[in-house]
């Protein structure tokens, strides 16, 4: 099993780092993209990826929560976090119009930025994208050749799925998905082309409903078992299709 999308550098994992990553190989998790969301988690994602090089895929971005807290420096310290590790993923990155006050211009600047570096340096982008769907087509859009795009936890639409299957994208499930109130979106992965679904945990956050791997707080990456078996069955897809997908989307990091 492969976990396209957690904060492992969250820090209410300090201290049971070490413990979180032995129980998650025990299982079977082989390798775990870790999300950087701004500048200051970074050195944190990236001291993991050194720490744990065969297991965390280290990924840099900043999250549009906080676009606005960023230094006039970020931009450069991406790159040379992305320079540092050759086979890094970039995000999470993206548009947000959930979130209080939206400076949507000010987001689609430096999403812009992120899926310039993704296309100059043939990286997977992982995006975040809540009530922003139209803005999101039209960004992408406007790349001739957009880069290979990761929607994570995707909540969207299976039309609007389909106006995105001209782009090399996938969709990745999370175990809010299996929430009885979800069931709307649980039947738009039945419909998703079987060769672009992924999964993940997005732990600490994005719980299931039944957590067989628990925390004092948040949800624990281990979880992606119960996730991937809830979502295969949904599915009617065999495990290894999920990780033969999130093989294919990360290839620079398992070839």
């Amino acid at each position: 099993m492969i976990d396209v999308h957690n904060h492992l550098q969250d820090s209410c994992f300090d201290g049971i780092r070490d413990q979180l990553v032995e129980t998650m190989l025990s299982i079977g998790i082989e390798a775990c993209a870790v999300n950087g969301t701004s500048e200051q988690d970074w050195p944190v994602v990236a001291s993991l990826a050194r720490i744990y090089p065969n297991f965390v895929i280290p990924s840099f971005g900043l999250h549009p929560w906080y676009v606005s807290q960023r230094s006039s420096k970020w931009l450069s310290s991406l790159e040379t976090y992305l320079h540092e590790f050759p086979t890094a993923a970039i995000g999470e990155c993206g548009l947000d119009r959930w979130m209080k006050n939206p400076d949507l211009d000010d987001q689609h600047a430096v999403f812009r930025n992120h899926l310039i570096l993704a296309q100059q340096l043939q990286r997977p982008i992982t995006i975040h994208c809540l009530k922003a769907w139209g803005p999101l087509l039209d960004e992408l859009q406007s790349f001739k050749r957009p880069p290979k795009i990761l929607l994570h936890s995707y909540g969207g639409s299976l039309e609007f799925a389909r106006q995105l299957s001209t782009f090399d994208l996938y969709f990745s499930f999370s175990g809010y998905f299996l929430q009885p109130h979800k069931e709307s979106v649980r039947q738009t992965f039945t419909r998703l082309p079987p060769e672009r679904i992924l999964v993940e945990t997005d732990a600490p956050h994005m719980a299931p409903p039944v957590t067989p791997f628990s925390l004092r707080e948040g949800n624990h990456p281990a979880n992606l078992q119960y996730i991937s078996q809830q979502l295969g069955e949904l599915t009617q897809l065999p495990q290894s299709t999920f990780t033969k997908n999130s093989r294919k989307f990360f290839e620079g990091h398992f070839s």
